[in-house]
């Protein structure tokens, strides 16, 4: 619930801001970007195995494939170990994202998307010889489909910083173009 309020706010306040006075007279390109990040996943999705948020590790490589599209292959990896138990999950999936920068006349330092991502996680979990209880508790999907937000400041031509607001994995970043 606390995602979808904060997302809903970050479109109405990105909306309702007059972002720049100039305008894009050219075509930008968004792909051909390394995205490096560390977040923390929410109670949904590939998420469900642990049933809290946790933190991860992600990356994806955007590539253009229309004006204002990309697609971007991911890897995210998280693990978790309490007394008994540990289990490592890596979502692996495809991103598909359209950028909002001309529609919104947004500076040429700024880039704002949605987006929605689809994959599989790959789950290993073991359990210590010791353990009595019940074994395959969990019965978490290994699909999964997730909504984005999102923004990425350029720092320089190079390199930016991104940050993404998802239903699934939330992330802060740098993106490498």
């Amino acid at each position: 619930m606390r995602t979808t309020t904060f997302i809903t706010l970050l479109i109405l306040m990105i909306i309702g801001t007059n972002l720049s006075a100039q305008r894009n007279s050219y075509s930008e390109r968004y792909g051909n970007t390394l995205n490096l990040g560390i977040g923390i996943g929410g109670y949904s999705g590939y998420y469900g195995y642990v049933g809290r948020s946790l933190p991860v590790l992600h990356a994806n490589y955007e590539f253009d494939v229309a004006n204002n599209i990309t697609l971007a292959p991911f890897l995210t990896y998280f693990t978790y170990t309490n007394n008994y138990y540990h289990e490592t999950v890596i979502p692996i999936g495809v991103k598909g994202t359209y950028y909002f920068d001309n529609i919104l006349n947004a500076s040429p330092k700024w880039d704002y998307y949605l987006a929605g991502s689809l994959g599989f996680a790959l789950v290993n979990s073991n359990w210590d010889n010791n353990y009595q209880g019940v074994r395959n508790a969990q019965n978490a999907s290994p699909l999964f489909l997730d909504i984005h937000v999102g923004t990425e400041y350029h720092l320089t031509k190079k390199l930016g910083i991104f940050l993404d607001l998802s239903s699934g994995v939330s992330t802060i970043g740098l993106s490498l173009h």
